[in-house]
């Protein structure tokens, strides 16, 4: 267990300009932006549920109007932070693709050999950052961010004259959404292993050029194999592969990525107020894993891993 923690200390602080200063420096650019939208706040329209509640002066709410802006701030501010979870995603590919091509090719590789670490740890580091450390970490600076973001808005109102602190404190989803977001970390890991897995299954064998063979490749093997279905009507359902092999294989890194696959999951929200919302999100995430999808693809996942340290442990450069 020391061992692991140092592996994936050791990973964490060799990446930390990818994992942890670039995410740092697009939410500072995020926070500039809102400071740059609330430096115009005197022009701003808000909506809630479609319906203006107000527009120009912020003064004009109502208490009915400012309950329902307490409300849906308290429930959905994470979202404030949305490009930073995209962001998750492109991070994730690009650390799995890279983490075991690049120490064959500065020859790094030779210096871990030579320590008493196997190569089962090596490589289960490098998944466990991947699945778990990475979007974790981004969950705190995203929810750092999106608080700062939302006390500065409630600043600006209270410098405006509608001073809401006190309703928004006193809110108990102030305090929950938080405990929510981190909850959906097991989720994201098991929807995400089948991708990792492959990346990482990628960059243990590919000599060059591991984002051709880890994303172009597939992608474009499936656009080859539509073609063929249709000219030769082959009768190929290419639905069910892009949606189960190629999309496992690519997007799942991605937060939330299991809406995509959870059909049951595409409900309206029309009328829904903000709170019954988010929790129907929540709910519908964890009732996710109810799918068989998920646990084959998470087999999957842990095969292509068990072959990466395979490849790893076996593997020769000329």
């Amino acid at each position: 267990m020391n061992t692991m923690k140092w592996l994936i200390r050791r990973e964490y602080w060799e990446n930390k300009g990818m994992l942890l200063w670039f995410p740092l420096g697009v939410a500072g650019s995020i926070v500039l932006l809102a400071l740059a939208a609330l430096a115009k706040g005197h022009h701003a329209n808000l909506h809630l549920d479609g319906q203006a509640v107000f527009d120009g002066s912020l003064t004009t709410l109502a208490a009915a109007e400012r309950l329902a802006l307490v409300q849906a701030t308290s429930t959905l501010y994470p979202a404030i932070a949305l490009p930073l979870f995209i962001l998750t995603a492109f991070l994730a590919l690009f650390y799995c693709l890279h983490s075991l091509h690049d120490e064959r090719r500065d020859r790094s590789i030779l210096f871990w050999k030579s320590l008493p670490i196997s190569d089962e740890m090596t490589v289960l580091s490098k998944a466990a950052l991947a699945l778990v450390v990475l979007p974790f970490t981004i969950m705190v600076i995203a929810l750092a961010t999106s608080l700062l973001i939302l006390l500065l808005l409630y600043t600006a109102l209270a410098l405006d004259g509608v001073n809401l602190f006190g309703n928004l404190l006193s809110t108990p989803d102030f305090y929950l959404t938080p405990l929510r977001l981190l909850s959906l970390l097991p989720v994201y890991t098991l929807w995400a292993l089948p991708a990792v897995g492959w990346l990482l299954l990628v960059s243990s064998w590919a000599r060059t050029k591991v984002f051709l063979w880890g994303v172009i490749a597939p992608l474009l093997t499936a656009g080859v194999l539509g073609w063929a279905s249709k000219i030769f009507s082959l009768g190929v359902d290419m639905r069910w592969i892009f949606e189960h092999l190629i999309a496992r294989m690519l997007v799942s890194v991605a937060p939330g990525s299991w809406f995509l696959f959870d059909r049951s999951s595409h409900i309206s929200m029309e009328g829904v107020g903000p709170a019954q919302a988010a929790q129907t999100l929540y709910a519908t995430s964890w009732y996710s894993l109810t799918m068989p999808t998920v646990w084959i693809g998470a087999v999957a996942g842990v095969l292509m891993i068990v072959a990466a340290i395979r490849i790893r442990r076996w593997r020769e450069e000329g």
